[in-house]
């Protein structure tokens, strides 16, 4: 399986994303710079966290507009996987490739700590190795993770099952209308989330709860996917 991280200027989460998908592919991905036009095939795109140009304007924004995100908007129309995680979902959003906005967090405060999510689509390219209701830990990390979107969509969202993770028992970081906390395209294969899966795979992290998002992204488990 081959994966490719896209790497923007500003963020910092992008060698734990190479990290992991190397110890879950055995192999390290390709990485795809900001000026880049095109990427090679591959079976899953990754935009990491971090603060790409200084989050500057919104957060987001100016990446969204890289040369780089016009070539991973043209694969995900083709189908090709995509997962934005923290400013990669601001990324996504500001980019059109998911809907809705990340705003500040509620608090005013930056967060870092570990929360619990709620898988509720179990169907999804990226959640085949969880149950529908399975609560599992994860490590969040952001100052503008408030996820917003009008009732409209809101109410299409929820009607296509398209949101994917809620934070859980009370662990919301940031405010987000409805919890949430991950939401993929109406395709589904996009997808976009907050917290960081990458933060959680190996015993040595203090647990493996996110390692089956990439696990599923892969296509190394053996469930089938929803259409």
């Amino acid at each position: 399986m081959k994966a490719a991280v896209v790497l923007l200027p500003g963020l910092n989460r992008d060698r734990d994303m190479i990290a992991a998908l190397t110890t879950i592919a055995g192999k390290p991905p390709i990485t795809v710079w900001q000026s880049e036009t095109e990427i090679p095939d591959v079976d899953l795109i990754v935009v990491p966290g971090g603060f790409s140009y200084g989050d500057y304007l919104r957060c987001g924004a100016i990446a969204a507009r890289s040369p780089v995100m016009r070539a991973v908007a043209g694969k995900a129309a083709r189908g090709v996987p995509v997962l934005g995680v923290c400013n990669g979902f601001q990324i996504l959003c500001e980019a059109g490739l998911l809907p809705g906005a990340l705003m500040r967090n509620t608090s005013l405060n930056f967060v870092c700590r570990e929360v619990k999510l709620e898988v509720v689509n179990a169907s999804t390219r990226f959640t085949t190795a969880y149950d529908a209701g399975q609560i599992i830990r994860c490590p969040v990390a952001h100052h503008d993770g408030n996820y917003f979107a009008d009732e409209e969509t809101l109410a299409r969202l929820e009607g296509e099952d398209r949101v994917v993770f809620r934070y859980a028992e009370g662990t919301n970081p940031n405010g987000a209308v409805r919890d949430i906390a991950g939401i993929v395209n109406a395709a589904g294969n996009v997808l976009g989330m907050m917290p960081h899966p990458e933060n959680l795979i190996e015993p040595e992290h203090g647990g493996t709860d996110g390692r089956g998002l990439f696990e599923s992204a892969l296509g190394m488990t053996s469930r089938g996917v929803a259409a």
